[in-house]
């Protein structure tokens, strides 16, 4: 228990910055701006360490199960967190884009971020690197038909029409869910595989068991709760600290799409510098479609229960962003090697996409 309560050291931190945040938050309200800007700052590292707490027992597991299954515990724990985060973030902020730019935000930063990254740092210490293309191809078509559905078609849908086409939404999207983790755990698993030589390792994996698996289960509860409590705090510092400021919602978005990715990137980059693309393609296009196909219809639900409509539409310029980093993704990825060019252009689209955000765009 003593080792267990040092390893998770920030964990506990987060869970008692978090008591102590609902107990003082009262007198927080008064100090003005700038204490604001600094709670939310405070928050949000807090959130990351209960996040990455999480993700890292999810890791573990994810060591035991192997591929399809450990990258598929990997990305839902990320997904639970941007949920947990979005659902409770949007309620507070009152932007009916939120939603839409934070899916926007997260699928650029895993394919164009992630991917870019791993692939070109992985490129430069290894050259050419190998994965599985059925899964590459199997998550992009995926990607494109559930972002076509649920953030593109939504333009042209109107206003007395919307609740019969989030319903079809959310069906859809559990459809291919479903369907999808059928797949990846099922006769087609070899499609999210790749069978790499034998190394040679100085630590040992340790073996499996229960007490270790409730173990990790049991601190992924207790950070996935301190996740949920840490955002309700940080969404009222948030409104105090950005009240009469011009700040585009896309960067809010950004925040929320950057908290969930955060393990996500530290497992994508040591995977790339370990040789081992596949890890990388599962979590950057599994964590993408996830998104989609979860948070998606979690928040159309959550739309239709209280009967306000939530703007998924994409801009034109989101929408071209979009098509054109699944276009270039499905090119990169199509013959089972990745290179530092191919990750740099990635990284290119990704750099542009900061840049629209930074003009408000």
């Amino acid at each position: 228990m003593k080792s267990l309560l040092h390893s998770e050291k920030f964990l506990l931190l987060a869970c008692v910055l978090a008591i102590a945040g609902f107990m003082i938050n009262p007198q927080l309200e008064g100090l003005g701006q700038a204490a604001s800007l600094a709670e939310t700052a405070v928050l949000i590292a807090a959130i990351l360490a209960a996040s990455l707490s999480v993700a890292r027992h999810a890791e573990r597991i994810a060591q035991k199960l192997g591929d399809p299954y450990g990258s598929m515990i990997l990305t839902l724990s990320a997904v639970l967190v941007e949920v947990i985060v979005l659902v409770i973030v949007s309620s507070k902020a009152g932007s009916p884009t939120l939603v839409r730019d934070s899916i926007y935000s997260a699928v650029m930063l895993d394919i164009n971020g992630i991917l870019g990254v791993a692939a070109l740092i992985g490129g430069f210490k290894h050259g050419e690197q190998a994965y599985n293309d059925d899964s590459a191809r199997t998550y992009s078509v995926m990607i494109l038909t559930a972002v076509t559905v649920s953030m593109i078609i939504p333009e042209f849908v109107p206003q007395p029409s919307w609740r019969a086409y989030s319903a079809f939404t959310v069906v859809s999207m559990l459809l291919m869910y479903g369907v999808f983790v059928r797949m990846q755990t099922g006769p087609h698993s070899y499609f999210f595989s790749y069978s790499y030589p034998e190394k040679k390792t100085r630590t040992p994996v340790p073996p499996g068991g229960g007490p270790a698996w409730r173990q990790s289960a049991a601190v992924m509860a207790v950070g996935i709760v301190a996740v949920g409590a840490l955002a309700e705090l940080m969404s009222h510092a948030l409104n105090r600290s950005l009240e009469g400021m011009d700040v585009p919602v896309g960067l809010i978005a950004l925040v929320v799409a950057g908290i969930s990715a955060a393990p996500e990137m530290l497992t994508a980059f040591r995977a790339a510098l370990a040789n081992r693309m596949q890890s990388v393609v599962n979590i950057a296009l599994g964590a993408s479609l996830s998104t989609v196909i979860l948070t998606v219809p979690a928040m159309e639900a959550m739309a239709l229960f209280t009967g306000q409509r939530i703007d998924m539409a994409m801009t034109p310029l989101q929408t071209l962003m979009m098509l054109v980093t699944l276009i270039v993704a499905a090119i990169n990825l199509n013959d089972g090697q990745t290179n530092a060019i191919e990750g740099l252009t990635h990284f290119v689209l990704f750099g542009a996409f900061l840049m629209l955000l930074t003009l408000g765009l």
